[in-house]
């Protein structure tokens, strides 16, 4: 029900609304409608969600046939993307840092792109791949306040690479980044 004068209304609810009322009112018109009857629409936009996808690429897991599971499922999201206003990012933990490779992006051939040489083996940096998730879905929650954000952490769990020069893993399992 509107509040107030109805910025646009929805004639569907409006008729049914009015129809069960119809015996009882007014029979010189084929439907009387009332005031109490006008429904108004309710305007939702859809929002987009940002979909990070933070994966080890080291040597310890099977990087190459793992780095082709995350590039298909990434196309996939990309190709409805443009419909659902999704976004799909993409950061490489490997070496001694983590590395956003594809900023988020709706673009399927910027991530086709950006997906075609990704490198893999060497250590684990998890604590810093999880800082920088931190930071680039903080940046999407500032531009795009009203977007779902998602991170699809794949990992063996086995960081071991510090990023402040700490125990690895200490970092990695902190509450909040430091």
């Amino acid at each position: 029900m509107p509040r107030g004068e109805p910025k646009s209304i929805a004639f569907d609810a409006t008729l049914r609304a009015a129809a069960p009322h119809q015996k009882t009112r007014d029979k010189t018109m084929a439907l009387n409608i009332e005031k109490g009857d006008v429904r108004e629409k309710i305007q939702e936009r859809r929002t987009g969600c940002t979909i990070l996808f933070a994966v080890d690429a080291s040597g310890s897991m099977g990087a190459k046939k793992r780095m082709s599971a995350v590039k298909g499922a990434m196309l996939s999201l990309l190709t409805d993307a443009y419909q659902k206003r999704d976004r799909v990012a993409l950061i490489s933990m490997r070496g001694q840092r983590a590395e956003l490779l594809i900023p988020p992006t709706g673009s399927v051939d910027t991530a086709e792109r950006s997906m075609r040489n990704m490198p893999v083996g060497g250590k684990t940096p998890l604590s810093h791949g999880l800082l920088l998730a931190y930071e680039v879905l903080s940046r999407e929650r500032a531009r795009h306040p009203e977007s779902k954000l998602l991170l699809v952490l794949m990992t063996d769990g086995r960081g071991n690479v510090s990023a402040a020069g700490g125990k690895p893993m200490a970092e990695a399992r902190a509450p909040h980044p430091q």
